[in-house]
């Protein structure tokens, strides 16, 4: 199946008021006219960005791999793309594999109203997806990826046990550029993020604040502690700047589901 093609649209961001203590958030993932959420287009340097793969670094003497680039090994397989068809756009956001025949988990924002959803794999497959459940409110959705099997099951940590400085790792489609690595470290605990009207219902939560950049694409990805464990889904950034036409990047905060949170829901979305 063919992949869709990278977007470079600027939609304008959700506007509205905050409550006090909340953030002022952009959805995390990148879509087209119509939807939520927008790239800068001098950000892409390639019409091919899901071709492009991460490359594992090596330390000085050249042979042995660090603790991040070991980790980001070991994980990769467990992270995807999801490519979203609406009536009127289509967008790309990212998701993380729960189970070795095709359940993935991403935010609800990334695949509201779709019509049609495309499952990238870290390997370049691709495969069709169907909603399986969703929490609008918590911003949360269960996918299945049709006629799949023998994939690599990501492994859910504790975010019960997360401490401000602790050192985190981001994987996504930032801009439609699959499999782009960032780190960084937990930053804040339990920020009140309230973002409102998704075209359905607002999202709200208790968020882990991180300085990874995340930018529009990495919606529904994962967030790694340093041992590969999935201790939050990346979901939105804060970015007092953008353009005239509602783009909008990193500064360095950003906002993660606390994976405690989202075995919950699976509970009631499974």
């Amino acid at each position: 199946m063919n992949q869709y093609p990278p977007l470079y649209t600027h939609p304008q961001p959700p506007r509205g008021r905050v409550k006090r203590g909340a953030v002022a958030l952009v959805a995390a993932s990148v879509l087209g006219a119509g939807a939520l959420g927008g790239v800068a287009g001098a950000l892409i340097g390639t019409d091919h960005p899901s071709s492009l793969h991460p490359t594992i670094a090596q330390n000085a003497s050249g042979n042995t791999p660090t603790d991040i680039t070991a980790t980001v090994a070991k994980v990769m397989p467990s992270v995807v793309q999801v490519g979203v068809r609406t009536v009127n756009s289509q967008g790309v956001g990212s998701g993380v594999i729960l189970s070795a025949d095709g359940r993935i988990l991403t935010n609800n924002h990334v695949v509201a109203g779709a019509r049609e959803i495309m499952v990238t794999f870290a390997d370049g497959k691709t495969a069709q997806a169907e909603v399986l459940g969703a929490d609008p409110g918590a911003d949360l959705a269960l996918l299945q990826a049709k006629d799949v099997s023998g994939l690599t099951p990501a492994t859910l940590g504790d975010s019960g046990d997360l401490k401000v400085g602790d050192e985190v790792i981001a994987i996504g489609s930032p801009a439609g550029l699959q499999g782009t690595v960032t780190t960084g470290i937990v930053s804040a605990l339990d920020r009140d993020v309230s973002i409102p009207n998704r075209g359905s219902q607002g999202a709200s939560y208790k968020a882990i604040q991180t300085d990874a950049s995340i930018n529009q694409g990495n919606s529904g990805g994962p967030l790694f502690d340093t041992a590969g464990r999935v201790i939050g889904i990346n979901s939105a950034i804060y970015s007092p700047v953008s353009g005239t036409d509602g783009s909008a990047g990193s500064v360095g905060i950003g906002f993660s589901i606390p994976i405690d949170a989202v075995k919950s829901v699976l509970e009631k979305i499974e």
